[in-house]
């Protein structure tokens, strides 16, 4: 993983991280709600977003995957989103070089170098708190994040995030139920973020 890699690896991790730590403070009535994405729970979101998938066979094995995810419950869904991500943080950081320049496809897209993978996935992980329509939104986002040079589809579903208006925050009802907020430098259960990075 060479310089630039390990900044877009270290920036996947504080957003992994804001993601699980409103994630998991959802309730379950909250997350079976609709999502800014029209025909989308917010669990459909954390679903899809927890999830690391080489791949689908098809659009609708990708649909119906996502919805057996997003039936879990929402502990379930914040340990699978946390899991999947230190897997795919594990397998990065120790890629050789030459594997960073295998192509990849997913689903009948277009080919990628694994390279983009993590811009990819931060991407994700971005966008979809965004949907989530729990309070987060673009004045969140990393000012590398804002500023990344994104390649379509990316670059536009940045842009209709600029438009969202979102809901009262998560974060604020938390703290009107004493649930409390989480530290920088203290891991959550379930995550490694927040411990030294190896």
């Amino acid at each position: 993983m060479d310089v630039v890699q390990r900044r877009v690896s270290d920036e996947l991790d504080s957003a992994t991280q804001r993601l699980i730590d409103e994630a998991r403070i959802i309730t379950g009535p909250a997350l079976r709600a609709p999502s800014l994405l029209p025909g989308w729970s917010r669990a459909h979101r954390v679903g899809a977003t927890g999830q690391d998938r080489p791949a689908y066979a098809s659009p609708g094995a990708r649909d119906a995957s996502i919805d057996r995810s997003a039936a879990a419950g929402a502990r379930e869904l914040v340990e699978d989103l946390a899991a999947s991500a230190m897997a795919l943080r594990t397998v990065a950081r120790q890629l050789p070089d030459e594997a960073w320049r295998y192509q990849l496809q997913v689903l009948h897209g277009p080919r990628f170098p694994a390279r983009q993978l993590l811009t990819r996935r931060l991407a994700e992980v971005e966008l979809h708190h965004c949907d989530l329509g729990i309070g987060y939104g673009p004045g969140q986002w990393s000012a590398v994040f804002a500023a990344m040079e994104l390649d379509e589809p990316m670059r536009s579903q940045r842009a209709e995030r600029l438009g969202y208006s979102q809901p009262e925050s998560v974060r604020a009802i938390s703290m009107a139920r004493k649930i409390p907020p989480y530290r920088p430098g203290q891991p959550l259960p379930g995550s490694w973020i927040g411990r030294r990075r190896a």
